[in-house]
């Protein structure tokens, strides 16, 4: 009997196994091939390629990866100011990173300088480029103060290189957001063997202008890109060796490639908001009630550690004529702003998320935040663009001859686009027909600032009665315009800008379209506004010497690197 059963164990075993083995065969002839089609991917010959092999998306210079979550944005527990624009509503964002510090100076300087030797401001095509780039260092200036050492040095000195920098407007921001996609992007080529080596350091030189790396030029229209320099990029093989045939497939990275990050921006006010609180540290606040108020744990403002007790715990104005205490006191240690990582960080790790600057967000401000019509990703400024393409359907690409500049309502000339980029032009009918999510191109007044907002609208009137500019009274915010024109001295032939500054005072508001939300208190600012929920908003053309910024980058893939979904995982 015993025999008999051990026979019968064995019989078993040889056949589990062999049902094994043969499970395993029949899927490996297929690896490597389409679960769709059974087609070979990555073929050495040819076809369809893709990267199966990419794990998670690299964790972008300078910055800390931040787990999406759900929280109540708004209520300032405060509200001595009763502006009725933090009424609190719970949103959730996804998963993103964002700077460990704001911008410093040393960082913005190497912005300057590659702007400088890629646009020389000599030539007559590039002269606006890099005086639209510089920062604004006559904000330190006060009537009745002396701040010409701030004026002459803060931007440049090495004293105040990982200081944050200020002067800069919204629009600058959003400048060196997009520079610092370009240049980590290429960065990332050239370390994995896409673009030729040290290319990016030969400024003024090889790279010049319309030569110059843009993301969504290499991406969209490769063989343009770069001024179409073929020699700087290294051509590859599908197997990632070297080309060793004229018709090797695979020269340019993709975005299937995996390398490529997502763009430099700035966060949104949600996202910035839910940095600064980070409620990942501590859980007992409830947050369905926004009760944390500052970015670290307590109500208080100073350190309760045995260590540090009494110290400030941020850069911020503690009272009237009181920017820094008393010499030798304990007190926060700065006078106007201080350099980064100064304070502790957050329980996310981010440093300044409260007080030494306030900081740009992308948002455009509205008193409200309209969580009814969305409670996911909730921002307020999509202008909706696409590729302009030529008359055989490629992407047309900007070159030193048609830059296209903006006139700010302060005078100041600031480029659109730079050379090397893709031009963009407004979505039309062709992408918005038939869709539910939107219907123009520019939403940043949708719902409030838009002809159907205001009282005066009339359903089922012409569009004459209703039309965007017949009548002051369809318009729900009427905030001064000031106008920049160009005139013509005819007595020199040359051209000065004429500043037509809005003194009407029938103006109710200072909120348009090109005002933006800006977050956290500042060297400047009382501990109010120290609260993550305070908001306020400034003219997106205009700098301060207490507001800067700091970048942030969309996360793809998983909202979590978590090996395994939180509970039970499926066996």
């Amino acid at each position: 009997m015993k025999i008999k059963k051990t026979m019968a164990l064995k019989l078993l075993v040889v056949l589990a196994l062999t049902i094994g083995f043969t499970g395993c065969s029949k899927k490996g002839s297929s690896k490597g091939g389409s679960s769709a089609t059974g087609w070979k991917i990555n073929d050495k010959k040819g076809g369809f390629q893709f990267n199966d092999k990419f794990k998670k998306q690299e964790t972008p210079p300078g910055m800390i990866p931040i787990e999406g979550g759900t929280f109540t944005m708004g209520k300032v527990q405060d509200d001595v100011m009763h502006d009725w624009n933090n009424t609190p509503n719970q949103q959730h964002v996804q998963s993103f990173y964002m700077d460990e510090t704001e911008v410093t100076n040393k960082s913005y300087a190497e912005y300057l300088y590659w702007v400088k030797a890629v646009f020389p401001p000599t030539e007559e095509n590039y002269k606006n480029i890099y005086n639209g780039a510089i920062p604004d260092t006559l904000v330190w200036r006060n009537r009745l103060g002396y701040n010409e050492t701030m004026t002459n040095n803060y931007l440049r000195h090495p004293a105040y290189a990982n200081y944050p920098v200020v002067g800069v407007n919204w629009i600058q921001a959003t400048e060196f957001c997009k520079w610092r996609t370009n240049r980590v992007n290429e960065n990332i080529l050239e370390r994995s063997g896409y673009l030729k080596k040290d290319n990016k350091v030969s400024l003024g030189t090889d790279v010049k202008g319309e030569s110059s790396f843009d993301t969504e030029a290499y991406v969209n229209s490769p063989s343009k890109s770069l001024g179409g320099n073929d020699a700087v990029v290294l051509k590859k093989g599908v197997n990632g060796k070297k080309q060793v045939a004229p018709d090797a497939k695979n020269v340019y990275a993709q975005r299937s490639s995996g390398l490529i990050l997502p763009e430099y921006r700035l966060p949104t006010e949600a996202e910035w908001e839910y940095a600064a609180v980070a409620l990942v540290g501590n859980r007992e606040y409830n947050i369905y009630k926004g009760q944390k108020k500052y970015p670290w744990n307590g109500q208080y403002t100073r350190s309760s550690k045995r260590t540090s007790k009494g110290d400030q715990l941020a850069n911020f104005k503690q009272g009237k004529g009181d920017y820094g205490g008393i010499a030798g006191w304990s007190d926060d240690g700065a006078d106007i702003t201080n350099e980064v990582k100064r304070y502790a960080p957050n329980d996310f790790g981010l440093y300044d998320m409260a007080g030494n600057v306030a900081e740009w967000v992308q948002d455009v401000y509205r008193p409200m935040v309209d969580d009814e019509a969305n409670d996911f990703n909730y921002f307020r400024g999509n202008v909706y663009t696409k590729n302009k393409l030529d008359a055989e359907g490629n992407a047309e690409l900007v070159t030193s001859d048609n830059i296209k500049y903006d006139t700010l309502s302060n005078g100041k000339i600031i480029a659109r686009n730079f050379p090397g980029q893709i031009a963009q032009v407004p979505v039309d009918e062709n992408e918005t027909y038939l869709r539910t999510q939107f219907s123009t191109s520019d939403n940043r007044n949708f719902r409030d600032g838009d002809r159907q907002s205001t009282r005066f609208f009339k359903f089922g009137a012409t569009d004459e009665e209703n039309a965007e500019g017949a009548s002051e009274k369809y318009k729900m915010y009427d905030a001064p315009k000031h106008k920049i024109s160009t005139v013509v001295d005819s007595t020199n032939n040359s051209k000065k800008l004429l500043k037509q500054y809005d003194k009407s005072d029938k103006r109710t508001t200072l909120v348009n379209d090109d005002v933006r939300v800006y977050k956290g208190g500042s060297w400047r600012d009382r501990a109010y506004w120290l609260d993550p929920a305070s908001r306020r908003y400034f003219p997106q053309d205009m700098a301060t010497d207490y507001i800067g910024f700091r970048c942030a980058m969309s996360k793809v893939g998983p909202k979590t690197d978590k090996k395994t979904p939180r509970g039970n995982p499926r066996q």
